[in-house]
C-alpha cells in the first residue's frame, strides 16, 4: 500500500483537483472530452520525468518500431487518459436509461458461458488499468452486473473517497486489497463478480513474459478462481474512436482447475500467463489504452538488476 499523506498536504492536492472537477463537470460531456484531451497532450509535453519511464516500456514493447512511433503512443495515451479524466467528472451522468447509447457490448456469450462454467459459484473478473477503466465498473452494474471491486486505496484519502463514490455508484461495492481474501471468497461463492485488475508490478508475485519479458504479476486472480471453482474471465472496454462511445470486449473464460499433472502453483501460474498474454494482445491492439508510465517491469528476477 503506498504510503498515505493527510492534513494539509493532503487537501493542497485534493484542491486542484476538485476545481478541475467542477470546470469540467459544468461543461457539455463531449466539449469536456476534448478538452481533456487538449489538456492530456500539454501534460505530455510538459512531463519530463515520467517520460523516460514510458519511453523505456515502449521500447520493450515494440522493439521493432523507431523512437518517433513510440513517442506517437506516449502522446496519444495522455491525450486518452485526458479524455478518460473528462468522462469521469460526468460519471454520474450515466444511467441505465442511456448506457447503451455510450456503452456496448462484445462477447456477451463469454460471460453466459462463464456463468454456465461456474455454476453456482461466481466468475473472477479480471482487467487492467486501460482504456476508461472507470467506466467499465459503472457500465457493468448498469447492464445489471454489479462488480465487487479488489482495489489499492490511494494515498490520499481524501482523493480515495472522491475516487470510491464514483465507482461504488449503482451497486458495486469494494474491498480494500489487503485482507481481502476471506470476503472475495465468500461472495464468489455466493454467486458474486469479482472483479481484479492484474496489469501493475508487485513485489511478491509470479513472473510471467509480457511482451517477452518477465514482469511480476499478482496471482490473486487465478487463486481466488481455483479456491472458489469459479472461472478467470478477461474484461477490457475501449474507446470508439474520440467520442464518448465505448465497447466492453468479453474474452472466453479462463478454466483454472488442477488435474493429475499439474500442481497449484503450475496452474495459477499458466492462468496468470493466459490472462497477461490477453492483455498484452489488446495493448497491441489499442497502444494508447494502456498506462505506459507504471514501472511494470520494475521487480526483476533474482540476480537481475533493474533498469529504470
Amino acid at each position: 500500500m503506498p504510503r498515505q499523506v493527510f492534513g494539509p498536504r493532503a487537501w493542497a492536492e485534493f484542491l486542484p483537483l476538485a476545481a478541475a472537477y467542477h470546470a469540467l463537470r459544468r461543461l457539455p460531456l463531449d466539449t469536456a472530452i476534448r478538452l481533456g484531451a487538449t489538456l492530456g497532450a500539454l501534460a505530455a509535453s510538459l512531463d519530463r520525468i515520467n517520460r523516460p519511464v514510458a519511453l523505456r516500456n515502449l521500447e520493450i514493447a515494440f522493439p521493432e518500431s523507431d523512437f518517433q512511433y513510440r513517442l506517437k503512443i506516449f502522446r496519444s495515451s495522455y491525450r486518452n487518459w485526458g479524455r478518460v479524466a473528462a468522462e469521469w467528472c460526468h460519471i454520474e451522468d450515466f444511467n441505465a436509461h442511456n448506457i447503451r447509447q455510450f456503452v456496448s457490448i462484445e462477447g456477451f456469450e463469454n460471460l453466459l458461458r462463464a456463468k454456465e462454467i461456474s455454476r453456482s459459484s461466481g466468475i473472477v473478473l479480471v482487467s487492467g488499468h486501460f482504456g476508461n477503466f472507470e467506466l467499465l465498473q459503472v457500465a457493468a452494474a448498469l447492464y445489471g452486473f454489479p462488480v465487487t471491486l479488489i482495489h489499492r486505496p490511494l494515498r490520499n484519502p481524501i482523493i480515495d473517497r472522491m475516487v470510491n463514490r464514483a465507482r461504488l455508484r449503482y451497486g458495486n461495492r469494494s474491498l480494500p486489497r489487503r485482507g481481502a481474501g476471506l470476503s472475495a471468497l465468500r461472495l464468489l461463492k455466493q454467486g458474486g463478480l469479482v472483479g481484479v485488475a492484474a496489469d501493475l508490478d508487485v513485489r511478491r508475485g509470479v513472473f510471467v513474459n509480457f511482451f517477452s519479458l518477465p514482469a511480476s504479476t499478482t496471482e490473486s486472480p487465478a487463486r481466488l478462481a481455483l479456491a472458489s471453482g469459479a472461472p478467470l474471465l478477461p474484461v477490457f472496454i475501449v474507446r470508439e474512436a474520440r467520442h464518448a462511445k465505448h465497447r466492453i470486449v468479453i474474452f472466453p473464460a479462463i478454466p483454472v482447475v488442477t488435474n493429475g499433472g499439474s500442481g497449484k502453483d503450475t496452474v495459477v501460474r499458466e492462468a496468470t500467463q493466459r490472462f497477461t498474454s490477453v492483455f498484452e494482445e489488446m495493448i497491441r491492439r489499442y497502444p494508447d489504452h494502456w498506462n505506459w508510465i507504471h514501472r511494470r517491469w520494475k521487480t526483476r528476477p533474482n540476480g537481475e538488476a533493474r533498469f529504470y
